[in-house]
């Protein structure tokens, strides 16, 4: 009798592990109501975030060729520059401070020349880490230069390999005393692309030049003066970003007061811009990406300025300006809005008219500060009160935005940042979903999943790529989004932030996998998040959830975009269960991003290994079964009937 109870006892057993296994078996089903709309998406829900960090301006983006072309950026030394000679001759530069054909021009190089037909002598730029030479290439060199000391003949420009093969030159004749500008054009020929070279000026003459605000340009986007690299340009516009948050981050603070974005002082001609040390990030800035820059980038990609402006807070400052101390850059704000988009009868319109552009711009979103959750202080609430009733009562249709909880005003959309590894972006997928709607509408100003450097692996992409999911998800309440940092320059040195979105050198640029699939989420995505669920979702060993998505809809045309995140090591099989009144298509579009290893990364001499495929695929009526590949992130664009 014992044994037959121990074999009833063992046989239930063994049912209810079975079972049990059963139950975990279970197909995962996504259902989608396809005709019942709980959220409206901001068109404005993916967009671009920017800062100079990791040379993203200046060796970046921007497209000047030239480092230290002011000579700003050690007082002691001409950082960047260096003697060239040839022959007979001997010379030596040095800084020197004589006055500058503009005002804010303070330090120039002075270029003592010994030297005769039968050698040269010069100074050499070593650019941000070589200067790139393409061949068949035309370039635009610029100068200001002033002689002295018997000085009179010829200056010869060159672009050339560092151990002096002549790639492109030309000359000019430089005699004065007076500062003048000289405009020069450098054209390559057949030839072998590298980053090997100087930019050199040189002469043959006994005398002194001295020289001022050198610069450089290759072919730069839409051929706009003083404008970006084509290539970086053309990967932004595959995002198909809405909008721009600059000038950022902490580069907008500055470690302190003088280290700030201050913008009167990178608009107008480039000799009226004095640079600035971009301590925040130990750098010096050319700030040839001024106010007026970013908004041509705005123009250039059709996106939505989302104007940051200096709110009192310094990163090193324990004190935030606050009452009357503040008001000055209250005032500071609101010139800026002003100098953006007043007309010829303002101060500051009139000022953006006679810089050279006479239409006004529009701003509709305002972010007052940056990060001010770090002010221990917790003097934000008091700052931002004084900041968004000033700019309301002089601009009501601007959004302000707020860069910590406030409870003194209504802010139109608070800032909130997140920084993650993959396991916190599992958690992340629900962080929206129980949020106080009462605190009001959110502004996801900085994001990423910080897996890889200097560029993220595909284990970040399948982390961005869930906490993506759940603010679709949540879209009632999350409004927009960008990643950050957006570029890195990865040659040695060029990084200060590990895990960015875009990589490059000189030469060549490439998407992190990230980069990827935000670029087919940005492309993928509905006016409307749909009601849906999601059931028998697979879980790790350790009851991790295994399987993430979000479904928005077309209200023009009825296609319903599912996105799906497998983060497990299996195939998944999922029921697609949509209920609607319009009946689904055939054919539908599939998109999939996957790596063999989820380290498996993108490099400038690999910068294709992970891509996104897409082709066409069957479905069969509203109900269907998809099997989404282990460690994937799949899009699927689904058709229907309205």
């Amino acid at each position: 009798m014992k044994n037959t109870k121990s074999l009833f006892l063992g046989f239930l057993l063994a049912s209810s592990v079975l079972l049990t296994g059963a139950a975990k078996a279970q197909k995962p089903v996504i259902r989608i109501q396809a005709d019942e709309t709980v959220a409206k998406i901001n068109p404005l829900f993916y967009g671009l975030m920017t800062e100079e960090i990791n040379y993203s301006y200046d060796g970046g983006l921007y497209a000047e060729l030239i480092r230290n072309r002011a000579f700003k950026d050690n007082a002691a030394t001409p950082d960047h520059w260096s003697v060239v000679t040839e022959g007979e001759a001997k010379g030596s530069i040095a800084l020197d401070s004589i006055p500058q054909p503009g005002t804010a021009l303070t330090r120039n190089l002075r270029l003592d020349i010994e030297a005769n037909e039968k050698g040269r002598a010069g100074a050499a730029n070593s650019g941000y880490w070589g200067i790139p030479v393409k061949p068949n290439t035309t370039y635009q060199a610029s100068f200001y230069a002033k002689t002295g000391n018997g000085f009179g003949g010829t200056l010869t420009l060159s672009l050339e390999s560092n151990d002096g093969k002549i790639l492109a030159k030309a000359t000019v004749k430089a005699t004065g005393k007076e500062w003048k500008k000289y405009n020069v054009t450098l054209k390559t020929g057949k030839m072998t692309e590298s980053l090997n070279n100087r930019f050199v000026i040189s002469a043959q003459q006994k005398g002194t030049v001295w020289l001022s605000l050198v610069s450089l340009f290759p072919p730069i986007y839409k051929n706009r003066p003083n404008g970006n690299r084509p290539d970086l340009m053309e990967m932004l516009a595959e995002m198909k970003p809405a909008f721009l948050r600059f000038p950022g981050g902490n580069y907008l603070q500055g470690k302190s007061l003088a280290t700030r974005f201050d913008w009167k002082q990178t608009v107008g001609d480039l000799t009226q811009r004095p640079t600035h040390l971009n301590d925040a990030w130990k750098y010096h800035s050319s700030d040839g990406m001024g106010l007026i820059e970013f908004m041509h980038w705005c123009e250039d990609l059709k996106m939505e300025p989302v104007l940051g402006v200096f709110a009192g807070f310094m990163l090193l400052d324990k004190n935030p300006m606050t009452g009357d101390t503040l008001k000055p850059y209250i005032d500071d704000a609101l010139n800026q809005i002003e100098y953006l988009t007043g007309d010829a009868t303002t101060h500051w319109g009139a000022k953006r008219i006679k810089d050279g552009h006479p239409e006004a711009f529009k701003i509709n979103y305002v972010e007052v500060g940056n990060e001010d959750f770090f002010d221990k202080k917790r003097t934000y609430d008091h700052r931002f009160a004084a900041f968004y009733d000033a700019i309301k009562a002089r601009y009501p249709h601007i959004k302000v935005i707020a860069s910590d909880h406030v409870k003194s005003r209504p802010a139109d959309l608070t800032d909130l940042h997140h920084y993650f590894k993959l396991e916190k972006a599992i958690k992340l997928a629900h962080a929206y979903d129980n949020y106080d709607r009462k605190r009001g509408k959110v502004f996801i100003g900085e994001y990423a999943c910080r897996e890889g450097k200097p560029t993220t692996n595909f284990k970040a992409a399948l982390g961005d790529a869930i906490f993506l999911t759940g603010l679709e998800r949540n879209a009632d309440l999350v409004e927009m989004t960008c990643y950050a940092p957006l570029f890195v320059n990865v040659n040695k040195g060029g990084m200060q932030w590990p895990s960015n979105l875009i990589g490059y050198n000189g030469l060549g640029c490439y998407g992190s996998p990230s980069y990827y699939m935000q670029t087919v989420f940005a492309k993928n995505v509905g006016d409307e998040v749909v009601k849906s669920s999601i059931e028998n979702i697979p879980m790790s060993a350790d009851t991790t959830e295994q399987l993430f998505y979000s479904v928005t809809k077309s209200s023009q045309n009825g296609t319903l975009y599912l996105k799906v995140v497998n983060l497990s090591d299996k195939v998944q099989t999922v029921q697609i269960d949509i209920n609607s009144a319009g009946k689904v298509l055939p054919q539908a579009e599939m998109t999939l991003l996957t790596a063999e290893k989820r380290d498996d990364t993108n490099t400038i001499a690999e910068p294709k290994k992970i891509t996104p495929k897409s082709m066409k695929i069957s479905v069969s009526g509203n109900t269907f079964d998809y099997e989404f590949k282990p460690n994937s992130i799949t899009v699927l664009k689904i058709n229907q009937t309205k």
